[in-house]
């Protein structure tokens, strides 16, 4: 670490400690030129992930969006805010150590929809529904159907 100061390129570590929670770690140096010390934070550095929308457009991905969508399908269930957050942490925990900076909206809708799967199955049919954007009761019939096979 190059000191502040003097610009020397060499530091030692004095102290190190957790901060922010335990997300980031600090460090007093010293740096070994001048002897003035010096305190640095060193944190993960996440690489932002990308959705791709259907017709092309590109947004950075928000977690928010599918737990407000996984929320509207949970509505009226026995199923905890805690379970959907812990669900998004999963999904957002994956799509992170996949190392891909991109991922489409319907690969993205299905992760969701495996989850949701296991978690509540009438959730899981009403966030299909508008995922899928069942034209008529054929089709609606046709995702029960593969629900209870699956079963």
């Amino acid at each position: 670490m190059k000191c502040p100061f003097c610009a020397y390129p060499e530091s030692k570590v004095v102290d190190s400690r957790p901060s922010d929670e335990g997300n980031s770690i600090r460090r007093r140096r010293e740096c070994l030129s001048c002897a003035r010390r010096f305190t640095t934070y060193e944190t993960v550095e996440f690489v932002p992930i990308i959705v791709v929308k259907k017709d092309g457009r590109r947004q950075g991905f928000d977690r928010r969006k599918i737990l407000n969508g996984m929320l509207r399908a949970c509505e009226k269930r026995p199923v905890s805010v805690d379970a959907l957050e812990e669900i998004v942490n999963r999904i957002e925990q994956d799509l992170q150590s996949a190392m891909e900076h991109e991922i489409c909206s319907e690969a993205l809708g299905e992760i969701v929809l495996r989850h949701l799967r296991d978690l509540d199955e009438v959730a899981y049919v009403r966030f299909a529904s508008v995922y899928r954007q069942f034209q008529d009761i054929g089709s609606f019939m046709s995702e029960l159907d593969k629900l209870i096979k699956d079963k």
